[in-house]
């Protein structure tokens, strides 16, 4: 990717105006979650590229299957606006999910005419076992944590709870994360 090429996926991204605070906790949080993301050496980049999958691909496929719950089957347009990818690119994801057997297409119940994408069983394992990587890195962060650390953390994180959505992603994650 060329330098031009980098300036105008910058341009594109909406920067909303926010109070210097909001910055600095912006800041803070992605210096944790760059320390986590390499933290375990890279192990979830290595399982994705060793996947041979694309990141739309991948983005596709996580959302596809969900948290660990059996996931409805969706159109491609709803996959896209989802992912904040063009149409176009997100029907070559598919057609290459599906060329790998990682996903189907399903005829919607409603309207024959309409194709659904379900992730197969074989995305299913693939999914999880991304959720178990990226769960071991996390697991492994925590245990270096001093007792002290992991207490301040866990306040923090607990503080976010009462957000629905983290709420529902934490119950998820719990039951495929469960021994």
């Amino acid at each position: 990717m060329q330098a031009k090429d980098i300036a105008a996926l910058v341009e594109e991204v909406a920067v909303p105006e926010v109070s210097p605070e909001a910055q600095e906790t912006a800041a803070r949080i992605s210096a944790l979650l760059r320390h986590l993301f390499l933290y375990d050496r890279g192990n979830l980049i290595r399982v994705i590229e060793e996947s041979g999958l694309t990141m739309t691909q991948s983005k596709a496929l996580l959302e596809l299957g969900g948290l660990g719950e059996a996931t409805e089957a969706r159109q491609v347009t709803d996959l896209a606006e989802a992912l904040g990818v063009s149409v176009p690119s997100m029907s070559r994801a598919v057609d290459g999910l599906v060329r790998k057997r990682l996903a189907t297409r399903v005829e919607d119940p409603d309207d024959r005419r309409v194709r659904r994408i379900a992730i197969s069983a074989k995305g299913k394992k693939l999914v999880d076992a991304l959720v178990v990587v990226r769960q071991a890195g996390m697991e492994t962060f925590a245990a270096s944590l001093s007792a002290a650390q992991r207490r301040k953390l866990d306040a923090a994180v607990d503080a976010l709870m009462d957000r629905p959505d983290i709420a529902e992603a934490y119950e998820l994650l719990r039951e495929v994360a469960a021994p």
